[in-house]
């Protein structure tokens, strides 16, 4: 079992990221994603920078995929998202149906990242045809769903693609065309001052009593909560989840790696450091006190 760095979902400062990537290419993750997911107006880092950056850590020993946006708004970003897919170096995790387009016609073979939304074998036999060889299920997908899909596709006379689980960070739930955290400052999302640079781990919302529930990351919702599936790594490895996709936070990133790096050498089975994985189990996402 593979360790995954998933792309970076929130928007810091340039010499942040160039810091935080420096220090991962010397961590034991076999995959690390680079790109902008959420929202096109985050520049701090341009094409050349994350091309760059993958030439470093393709140097390093890293397999380096280049994420898309997961949610196109305008011309100016089908362009953007074409100029990527033709970068003629690394593979592509398609987040929208366009960036799946622009792989086939390209013939660039590509991961199916979390907002596809592919919730049937029928659905991800097509894609496997049109260049899908990863797919990281849905965040809400759990271990019954995706036993289901592999027993479906093998039905079939199919062969699975290698499975990505998310397995540590907040949850990307949403995307909307409205800037939550714009709103939350009290401003027009043209005119947000890229606000979404003073919340390095998004900003928490919570009910009018007070109660944690959420955390809004510019045009994207996420878990209040860090998703942890360092407990369920027994149930993963006899699902035959080839790799755990952890997701970068601001602090203490090293030692998420590290904790995880162990348990899959050592065979341990760690304790629980975050407190959201209902879904993987076909509850509810989060703890029935706060839902």
């Amino acid at each position: 079992m593979r360790l995954s760095l998933g792309p970076l979902q929130y928007f810091w400062p340039r010499e942040r990221v160039l810091a935080f990537y420096r220090a991962a290419a010397d961590w034991p993750v076999e995959v690390i994603y680079l790109g902008e997911t959420v929202c096109s107006k985050r520049r701090e880092l341009a094409a050349r920078d994350w091309l760059d950056l993958a030439e470093t850590l393709t140097s390093a020993g890293h397999e380096v995929v280049l994420s898309s946006l997961a949610l196109l708004e305008a011309e100016s970003e089908l362009a953007a998202l074409e100029r990527l897919i033709g970068n003629g170096r690394c593979r592509i995790e398609a987040n929208d149906l366009s960036a799946v387009q622009l792989c086939r016609e390209q013939r660039v073979p590509f991961v199916a990242g979390p907002s596809l939304n592919v919730y049937n074998h029928r659905a991800l036999e097509l894609l496997i045809e049109d260049g899908l060889f990863r797919w990281v299920p849905g965040v809400e997908q759990g271990r019954a769903l995706l036993a289901g899909m592999r027993a479906a596709v093998a039905a079939d006379g199919g062969r699975m693609p290698e499975l990505e689980v998310i397995a540590w960070g907040r949850l990307p739930l949403a995307w909307s065309a409205r800037c939550f955290t714009a709103r939350a400052h009290d401003v027009g999302k043209d005119d947000c001052g890229l606000r979404c640079i003073e919340h390095p781990d998004g900003l928490p919302l919570a009910t009018r009593e007070g109660q944690p529930l959420l955390t809004i990351n510019g045009v994207q919702v996420q878990s209040e909560a860090v998703c942890d599936l360092g407990p369920e790594l027994p149930e993963l490895r006899e699902l035959g989840v080839d790799l755990l996709r952890l997701y970068p936070q601001a602090a203490g990133m090293d030692e998420v790696v590290r904790r995880f790096r162990s348990a899959i050498d050592e065979g341990l089975v760690p304790t629980r450091a975050g407190a959201v994985n209902g879904y993987w189990h076909g509850q509810a996402g989060m703890p029935a006190a706060i839902a």
